[in-house]
């Protein structure tokens, strides 16, 4: 959990409630924000590019269920063919995640900077 309270105010004497600390915060950042990982040239994965290589398995009663990275056409008909799925990047995922990262930024400010791409530190 976020510190709250005197003492841990932000940008401009804001307060914040959020589940990540700031070490937290860079760690899902820097996961995001790795190429290999979540980020992509067309935004963030909603499916680690990981898994294409690296698939999910889980195993119960006799069925196995796999978690794979898709990146174009859906291999199965469960969500209606290729009607609902066109990549592993989705646009409601990237906004959310936009607008979460613009509430931190109000409360840290331009101070709080993460190596982007993961990986690419100059």
């Amino acid at each position: 959990m976020h510190p709250v309270g005197p003492g841990n105010w932000g940008l401009n004497d804001r307060g914040m409630l959020a589940v990540l600390n700031p070490e937290r915060l860079r760690r899902v950042l820097a996961k995001m924000l790795d190429e290999n990982e979540f980020l992509s040239p067309y935004g963030i994965r909603s499916i680690s590019k990981f898994h294409e290589q690296h698939p999910y398995v889980f195993n119960l009663q006799g069925q196995e269920y796999r978690v794979d990275y898709l990146p174009a056409e859906s291999n199965t008909g469960m969500f209606g063919g290729n009607s609902n799925w066109r990549g592993p990047v989705w646009m409601p995922v990237n906004a959310m995640i936009i607008r979460a990262l613009l509430n931190f930024h109000l409360y840290y400010g331009d101070n709080f900077k993460i190596e982007c791409p993961t990986g690419q530190e100059r």
